[in-house]
């Protein structure tokens, strides 16, 4: 059996779709970190859904603090904005699971309505169910996963729908957040500098739109790589204000 750990804050844009998708699952330990949206409202729709309260201590170890509360051994950890497909729904249910394998998940992202398939986010996949008694995410704040060594990942068929980002809004939103988490994890371990954030931010835009072809995906390639540049430049700028 398998429980579904969500960490969630003000998801209900894709929630209801995101559960919906989950439906086939006896447990989703659902833990918030303080939502003022209607999040809970449409959780508590769905019987298979326990909620819980807790802060975010960080991505990796609340991700962890979420899996403990689980009564399956084996965990699938989803996103709020993550929606199975019915065939990866049925790819999972079907699987022989071995505790000393980890199982990746293929991502398809998406923003403004189009899949995208430039600036490093294809093709893209995660380890997401893995087994609590042989391995946990790890500690870091954010860029979080699940620690693999000594164990065979077995990557899936078919793909989970993503859709982090609706409108620029959310770029602005998660480069704010992930910046502000960047620099508290750092601040002990790496140094910076205006320069140096600087050099971080146009060599990011540059990969982005250049190495990983951003520029074949028009309008939508331009904006993320330009996302990734000021995300980069923030996070180190950030991380000089915070040493």
């Amino acid at each position: 059996m398998i429980s579904v750990t969500i960490l969630v804050k003000n998801g209900q844009r894709h929630l209801k779709e995101v559960l919906e998708s989950l439906a086939g699952f006896d447990e989703i330990i659902l833990l918030d970190t303080g939502s003022t949206d209607q999040t809970l409202e449409i959780a508590k729709d769905f019987s298979n859904v326990s909620i819980h309260h807790g802060p975010l201590q960080g991505f990796g170890p609340t991700h962890n603090v979420a899996a403990a509360l689980a009564k399956h051994d084996w965990i699938l950890s989803i996103d709020d904005d993550e929606i199975l497909t019915p065939e990866l729904a049925q790819e999972i249910h079907s699987l022989s699971l071995n505790p000393n394998h980890v199982y990746a998940l293929p991502f398809h992202n998406y923003f403004n309505g189009k899949w995208i398939k430039w600036c490093g986010w294809h093709p893209e996949k995660h380890v997401r169910l893995y087994h609590r008694k042989k391995t946990q995410f790890t500690d870091a704040m954010v860029h979080e996963g699940v620690i693999t060594k000594d164990l065979k990942i077995t990557t899936l068929r078919h793909p989970v729908n993503h859709h982090s980002y609706d409108s620029l809004s959310d770029f602005l939103t998660k480069m704010e957040h992930y910046s502000n988490l960047f620099a508290e994890q750092h601040r002990a371990q790496k140094r910076s500098s205006p320069l140096i954030a600087f050099t971080h931010g146009f060599g990011a835009f540059l990969k982005s739109y250049l190495l990983k072809r951003g520029f074949c995906g028009g309008y939508e390639g331009f904006i993320i790589s330009v996302y990734n540049g000021h995300t980069a430049f923030y996070k180190y700028l950030k991380l000089y204000h915070a040493t």
